[in-house]
């Protein structure tokens, strides 16, 4: 009876995260206000009923009464988030609110079933996180001026980069780290929101060449330091992200096409210079020949891929504990493995959902550093799943990026729960724009028509 209940759960794990996914285009499409909320209604049942079987499933395999104690955690925690959101925020995106708690619930679910310890501790972080931030979509929503802090971004972001050689730790081969007592964190993922903040707020200023220099010379600096920690990941997201930026304020292809170039050449000089690259490139080339060095880590995420197969083996049925760092790094293909490489397309489309709602975000704002701070946003996160799933998947050498909101990691989960209460704001700061401007034009159209009508006695008066 189990087994069936298993093999039937996972078939409704899979259907439910293909409905869910194909709801998050479907609100794309232009629909009145009240079909909009049946729709988003129905897509959060999908996200309770896709929980539910992933914790039953979870407590078959583990009879564990702990498992049922910690689902029912989440249970509450997604209904807290909805009504918080919903009443504080309630000209928010509920889309970008489902599409995070989706996300967050997943992590939970594969943590899980790799590391129950480590599932609970990353519960209470983004507890703590989401009740710290709540009042983020609202500062970012009414505040006006964010453009005129600019030095104080590029400042503080370089000095807490730079905090790393005072009282860095080493983890995974990258000196990218500070302990604070018990605490472990890794400032370059809170420095790339200031990051994003000072080149937005730059070049709104101006696309003059000379600003464009000084700019470039802050954020070069930034991937600089990057390097010298050996977090060679980071120092790519960054350098992205200032690129196609920098290309969007400007127009001007050629700061893209001189952009790629020396990016290009600075990954040539970064090949030669540091044997972790090195390492890193071989076992993307070729993991198999170095499978019992570095190709170790690459070769098992494409056994545990491939065992998978499209629908997965289930729940707690395959081996993702093979994989090493596969609660965070490798996280990806664990959920490949256990739910299937169309569940694993799913989630890549849930990302990519929400990254549109990001540029739709920039569109949507005219203030053109709140347009800026969007397009950034939303090209960070993309370009970090990119990343960590083109890696895993040996797309691409592996970089050591997380998946955002999935995978295990205090200062990732935090800076992306961040991220997406910024986009928040200024999803309120642009609907905030639009009600504004058609006050205006209302009050504009009574004034003309009373100008009329005043004219109209004027002139019956003077006939």
């Amino acid at each position: 009876m189990v087994t069936i209940l298993t093999v039937l759960s996972k078939y409704v794990i899979i259907i439910m995260g293909a409905i869910y996914t194909l709801s998050c285009f479907t609100l794309f499409r232009p629909s009145n206000a009240d079909r909009q909320k049946i729709l988003l209604s129905r897509q959060l049942k999908k996200l309770f009923i896709f929980h539910f079987f992933c914790y039953l499933v979870l407590y078959l395999q583990m009879e564990e009464i702990n498992v049922l104690w910690f689902y029912g955690a989440q249970t509450i925690f997604i209904i807290i988030v909805q009504i918080l959101y919903g009443k504080l925020y309630p000209s928010g995106s509920r889309l970008i609110t489902n599409n995070m708690c989706f996300l967050l619930i997943l992590g939970f679910t594969i943590l899980t079933r790799l590391n129950f310890d480590l599932a609970v501790k990353q519960y209470f972080i983004v507890c703590v996180c989401i009740v710290a931030f709540i009042v983020v979509p609202y500062l970012v929503g009414t505040l006006k001026g964010f453009g005129k802090y600019y030095l104080f971004y590029g400042a503080t972001g370089l000095v807490l980069l730079s905090s790393v050689f005072v009282i860095g730790a080493r983890k995974n081969g990258a000196v990218n780290w500070i302990k604070l007592g018990p605490l472990m964190l890794q400032p370059s993922e809170f420095v790339k929101i200031l990051f994003i903040f000072f080149v937005a707020s730059m070049l709104a200023q101006s696309d003059e060449f000379r600003n464009v220099v000084v700019t470039t010379l802050f954020a070069g600096a930034h991937v600089i330091i990057l390097v010298l920690e050996k977090d060679l990941g980071g120092a790519l997201l960054f350098f992205i992200v200032y690129l196609v930026m920098l290309f969007v304020a400007t127009g001007k292809k050629l700061y893209f096409i001189a952009g790629i170039g020396a990016g290009g050449l600075a990954a040539f000089i970064a090949y030669h210079l540091f044997t972790h690259v090195q390492t890193r490139v071989e076992a993307w080339r070729d993991p198999w020949s170095i499978i019992d060095g570095g190709g170790n880590q690459i070769a098992q995420s494409l056994f545990a891929i491939g065992t998978g197969s499209w629908l997965g083996l289930g729940l707690d049925e395959g081996m993702p504990y093979k994989i090493p760092v596969v609660v965070s790094d490798f996280i990806f293909s664990a959920i490949a493995e256990e739910l299937g490489a169309l569940f694993a397309l799913c989630l890549l489309l849930i990302c990519v959902s929400c990254f549109v709602s990001f540029v739709d975000i920039a569109m949507q704002n005219r203030i053109m550093v709140y347009k800026l701070l969007a397009l950034g946003f939303g090209v960070c996160y993309i370009f970090q799943v990119f990343l960590s799933v083109g890696g895993v998947t040996k797309f691409i050498p592996s970089t050591g990026v997380t998946l955002p909101l999935v995978s295990y990691g205090g200062s990732s989960v935090a800076s992306s729960i961040l991220v997406f209460n910024i986009i928040q704001g200024l999803y309120i700061k642009a609907h905030n724009e639009d009600s504004d401007n058609l006050k205006i034009e209302k009050q504009q159209k009574s004034l003309s028509h009373k100008k009329k009508k005043e004219n109209h006695k004027v002139r019956k008066q003077q006939k």
